[in-house]
């Protein structure tokens, strides 16, 4: 084809400069083009002085001789994207055959190294139609025992190939020499760990680990407790793989955790993958008390640890524990967004008598705490949205007036800012108790869409509100400004930041418009004192105890527990309401019925009561906010 094109020189059709690139093209028959991508030559017509190429897409493209000689680049016929197009069925035979050659054979395509990403690419889904990552982890294996490649423990590393062949063990103990650190040599202590079976000379290559890692385990003790702990489990695994004995004056995970640790501390610190080890740990340096750590650790763990928490618990026969500590953050609306996730994910029979419509109002109640922390509580509320049975499963077997009281809470919630999800859940409600259909729609009454509040907390509430609007906001207005003067926005962290800021601070204000807009401020003068009522004190006994309690019943937004101030919308309050002194009441809290009987019933004024702390009502403000 060279005097061929050579002879369009002559005529003045193309240019000299054009001869050598063409040729290259004739010779591979393949290309690539920045713009419609990999191509094959099909025909060249010098009469017509043109290719044609077929691209995806774009079949049968003809395209001027002298523009392809400049804006297509030359696809050698060892090239993957060539390969795919002249023999894919080859391909296909070879990566069940050969994972090593087909990964040699993409590798040299990208220049002799690749990253795991590139080589998926090149290969799913025309070659690899099935679970690419079996296949890439079996690729893998063999990978390594070959030699030729240098196979990274990071996945954004490349894949190198080397024409000189260097052993495993060679190259693994290269990689741990020339690593920097605890964490560094852990990484790699972790790769020959999976590599074991495979080496040359374990017990070597085990040896040389050990006495690396024990003076470095020394000096990061109690800096690094948590990475500490993972390098004696490396280690301990690596000695009994290669059947070495232990060393003398060896630091042991129970001399670790021996250093009065914080337990939240070390277990934040510790990758998800090794959550039960370090758990297991644990369990065996505080035989007598881990329990009980976990049991108080459980409300501000993560999705993934409150899992290994309970799993362990369970192992252990500890469930009824469990389900108590559950019960009870549950039943005070407690609970983290981290842990209603988890047992929203692994909800079962197991946990069959603690779920029901108050882990929904728990929900509720943990996404609008979280509200201002995007990334927590959007795991939950995205969960809820995506998982159909989930709120039909929670309200299947609930009294109708509860589910009233929740599709309030729902509807009131500014947790659900998108309305279709909000309208979604409802129907979902509607699915379980059609006879709600009048209440969703708009139909119930003034009074069902008030609520009673005490002075106190709504003039904090209308505080919050006058600090959103006239102080937050436009101070978050100003950083936005100020972040777009810096310009790129694409790239503009500060700006994104103060976008996602003003997406939380306007939440807030919707939420706080609703709920003011329905709260009706009282400081509980008049309330009836014959029988339990929002304004009230109840003393009352304790049926399964014996014990003296004293609980007062307060507005929706006073609620502490702990000091037996109740809002007169919790179940327990619930309870007492409408009930005289000498009657019996019951509920169900901490997975069992408590019973109750009222002794006396009196007014609430501002003095505490038998040392609980009351909320004093402060003069009804005049002023009405905007």
């Amino acid at each position: 084809m060279k005097e061929e094109f050579e002879k369009m020189v002559a005529a003045g059709k193309i240019e000299i400069r054009h001869v050598s690139p063409l040729v290259t093209l004739m010779e591979s028959r393949y290309c690539h083009h920045k713009s419609w991508g990999f191509g094959r030559i099909t025909t060249v017509d010098t009469v017509f002085n043109r290719f044609v190429i077929d691209f995806p897409g774009k079949a049968g493209h003809q395209m001027d001789l002298a523009f392809a000689a400049e804006s297509l680049r030359p696809v050698p016929k060892d090239h993957i994207l060539a390969r795919k197009a002249a023999d894919l069925e080859g391909l296909r035979k070879l990566a069940g055959k050969n994972h090593v050659e087909l990964v040699r054979l993409v590798v040299n395509s990208f220049g002799g190294q690749a990253t795991v990403a590139q080589i998926q690419q090149a290969l799913v889904p025309d070659v690899i139609r099935d679970d690419w990552k079996k296949w890439w982890e079996t690729a893998k294996r063999d990978l390594k025992k070959d030699g030729h490649f240098q196979v990274p423990i990071k996945k954004t590393e490349p894949l190198v190939y080397q024409a000189q062949e260097v052993s495993l063990q060679e190259r693994l103990i290269g990689e741990f020499r020339a690593a920097k650190g605890l964490k560094a040599h852990l990484l790699v202590g972790c790769e020959i760990l999976k590599c074991g079976p495979d080496l040359a000379d374990l017990a070597a290559a085990a040896s040389e680990v050990i006495a690396t890692l024990n003076p470095e385990i020394v000096t990061h003790q109690r800096t690094q407790p948590a990475v500490a702990l993972e390098a004696i489990f490396v280690r301990d695994d690596l000695r009994q793989m290669a059947g070495l004995s232990p060393i003398a004056d060896e630091l042991t995970a129970a001399a670790i955790w021996a250093q009065n640790l914080r337990f939240s501390q070390v277990m934040e610190m510790v990758p998800a993958l090794r959550h039960r080890r370090v758990l297991e740990s644990f369990k065996a340096a505080y035989p007598d008390t881990w329990v009980d750590v976990i049991r108080s650790n459980f409300n501000t763990a993560s999705a993934k640890l409150c899992k290994e928490f309970a799993a362990l618990l369970i192992q252990d026969g500890k469930l009824d524990q469990l389900k108590d500590t559950l019960a009870r953050l549950i039943s005070q609306h407690g609970a983290s967004t981290e842990l209603l996730l988890w047992l929203a994910k692994d909800r079962g029979e197991v946990f069959a008598d603690i779920l029901g419509p108050q882990v929904f109002r728990a929900m509720l109640s943990a996404m609008e705490r979280d509200l201002f922390n995007e990334k927590r509580s959007g795991k939950l509320r995205d969960f809820i949205v995506s998982e159909q049975e989930l709120l039909p499963e929670l309200i299947a077997s609930a009294d109708l007036e509860v589910v009233k009281d929740l599709t309030r809470a729902l509807q009131l919630s500014a947790v659900f800012d998108d309305e279709r999800d909000r309208r979604s859940l409802l129907a979902r409600i509607l699915k379980v108790y059609p006879a709600m259909q009048s209440f969703i729609s708009g139909d119930q009454t003034k009074q069902d869409s008030v609520f009673h509040v005490s002075w106190d907390s709504l003039t904090r509430r209308r505080s919050e509100y006058e600090e959103l609007v006239h102080k937050k906001i436009p101070a978050n207005s100003k950083e936005i400004a100020l972040a777009r003067s810096y310009g790129d926005l694409s790239e503009n962290h500060e700006y994104k930041a103060a976008k996602e800021m003003q997406k939380v601070l306007m939440h807030r204000k919707q939420e706080l418009e609703v709920q003011l807009g329905r709260a009706r401020g009282t400081d509980f003068a008049g309330a009836r004192t014959d029988v339990g009522s929002p304004g009230t004190i109840v003393h009352a006994t304790d049926l399964d105890t014996g014990h003296s309690e004293t609980y007062q019943i307060l507005g929706a937004w006073d609620s502490d527990p702990d000091h037996g101030i109740l809002s007169y919308l919790t179940p327990m309050a619930q309870a007492f309401i409408g009930h005289k002194p000498g009657e019996e009441v019951g509920f169900e809290l901490d997975t069992h019925r408590r019973r109750f009987r009222i002794v006396s019933i009196e007014a609430y004024n501002k003095a505490p009561v038998s040392g609980v702390p009351g909320i004093a009502p402060e003069t009804p403000p005049t002023a009405t906010p905007a």
